[in-house]
């Protein structure tokens, strides 16, 4: 898994609107969350991505664009955040299966999903804070929110 002060690999994965979404589409402009699970319709997931969602209004005072990202079609995230009201992209690392994920580290080759992971990355492209959680636990969002404020200087 890449850790703190690697350079983020550029991406562009399609939404569940269907658009591309780059990581170059931020730089120099926002802080980027990148949140990667393992599947849309887990329980865990869910938990975990509603909570995200929840606080986007504090993720967007801090400066910061969440993207979720799973192997799942842009079909199934569609399907998702349409039931469930999600407030931020999930992005589909589809076809070819995994590359972003293999690209940071975390795909798991024997489930053929993606690991549990949050990366801060900064304005400029490097990633900040980086955190592998196990598959069944939600790991929340103290940690990179505590990881934001300390990048931009403010007590999240």
């Amino acid at each position: 898994m890449l850790g703190q002060n690697e350079k983020a690999p550029e991406f562009s994965l399609h939404a569940q609107d269907f658009n591309p979404v780059s990581l170059s589409d931020f730089k120099g402009r926002k802080n980027v969350v990148l949140l990667f699970y393992p599947a849309d319709w887990s329980p865990v997931c869910g938990d975990e991505i509603a909570v995200f969602s929840a606080m986007k209004s504090i993720f967007d005072k801090e400066d910061a664009v969440l993207l979720g990202i799973s192997v799942d079609s842009r079909f199934c995230h569609k399907a998702y955040t349409d039931a469930h009201q999600v407030r931020f992209p999930l992005l589909a690392d589809f076809h070819p299966k995994a590359a972003v994920a293999q690209s940071y580290g975390v795909y798991n080759e024997q489930t053929g999903y993606c690991k549990r992971a949050l990366f801060l990355i900064d304005k400029e492209g490097i990633i900040n804070w980086a955190y592998l959680s196990p598959d069944e636990i939600n790991p929340g969002a103290d940690g990179v929110l505590d990881a934001l404020g300390k990048l931009n200087g403010s007590n999240s």
